[in-house]
């Protein structure tokens, strides 16, 4: 039940930022920790464009988890506005999550956000990650690295792909959350909309599919969603989806493509996995590639596309 507080645990609730340099497993922690996916993964930087709201439900609280994107210097007009979303969920939120990857040296993107961070009050919790692929040596190194950069009310090395130490991770997270009720009924794991949720399983399917410089171009949205009664099954539901990959040069077009339309083939075919999983049924989903021109440095463009 939601909700629920003794006399010695009081219910505790709020909103927990986890920030980041791109590539430092926010996203993959924000799934692990919700039970769910609610964010794409990529080892391609800044997979992330948006603020996603992933909830976690435990007896004794509710989390609710703001994986921001990457942090890092901006090269166009997009990046300055995926610096002003974190920038924005800083100041609103009861804790944040700073991820190290523990891989990685600790480098200047890490001081960047480090700097970003003398600036709020907010509560700071330093997590070094991906702890699977690393030594146990390179990991204390990395604690030792990272407890340098910022005061942090906690220091915890975890993997979210091993689940190592990520239910510790939730239980220090909700200990230091105000007392509160819950934010979202017990079945609901994210606030995002469906629109953009489609949208992003399938850039995370173009993402894996496409090479060179097409990813940092790519941009997906939702032409049409048609749900009626699936013929093979009147108890179930079939979705209709029309979707368009915006790529910002006609050179970009055939590599989306592919030779005979295999790449956009396999797109659709590993975006349809994760989408009838969203669903709940079966999927007939039409891609579409167009040329938006210069999208990421257009404001106008970068409204229609919802950033």
């Amino acid at each position: 039940m939601v909700g629920v507080s003794t006399p010695d645990a009081p219910y505790r609730s709020g909103f927990v930022a986890l920030v980041g340099r791109p590539n430092a497993g926010k996203t993959t922690l924000t799934n692990r920790l919700v039970g769910d996916k609610v964010g794409i993964v990529s080892n391609r930087p800044q997979t992330t464009r948006h603020a996603i709201r992933g909830v976690v439900h435990r007896p004794e609280g509710q989390l609710v988890l703001v994986d921001t994107p990457g942090l890092h210097k901006p090269k166009s007009l997009l990046g300055q506005r995926l610096n002003d979303v974190v920038r924005d969920t800083l100041t609103e939120v009861d804790v944040i999550v700073f991820c190290i990857p523990a891989d990685q040296p600790v480098g200047a993107g890490d001081a960047f956000i480090a700097r970003q961070l003398k600036n709020v009050s907010t509560p700071v919790v330093l997590v070094v990650t991906k702890t699977d692929a690393a030594s146990k040596k390179q990991i204390t190194a990395q604690l030792v690295a990272a407890s340098q950069l910022v005061e942090a009310r906690e220091v915890v090395p975890v993997s979210a792909v091993a689940d190592e130490q990520v239910d510790l991770l939730a239980d220090l997270l909700i200990g230091m959350l105000p007392e509160g009720p819950a934010l979202y009924p017990d079945d609901q794991l994210t606030d995002d909309d469906l629109e953009r949720q489609i949208a992003e399983l399938v850039r995370e399917a173009a993402l894996e599919k496409v090479r060179q410089e097409v990813p940092h171009s790519l941009a997906v949205s939702v032409e049409e969603i048609v749900r009626k009664p699936d013929p093979r099954d009147p108890e179930a539901v079939f979705t209709e989806l029309h979707v368009l990959l915006h790529c910002e040069r006609a050179s970009q077009k055939p590599m989306l493509l592919g030779k005979g339309g295999a790449t956009i083939k396999a797109i659709g075919s590993e975006a349809r996995v994760g989408l009838e999983h969203l669903l709940g049924g079966r999927v007939h989903l039409a891609l579409h590639v167009t040329v938006l021109g210069e999208w990421q440095d257009d404001p106008k463009k970068l409204q229609r596309l919802g950033y």
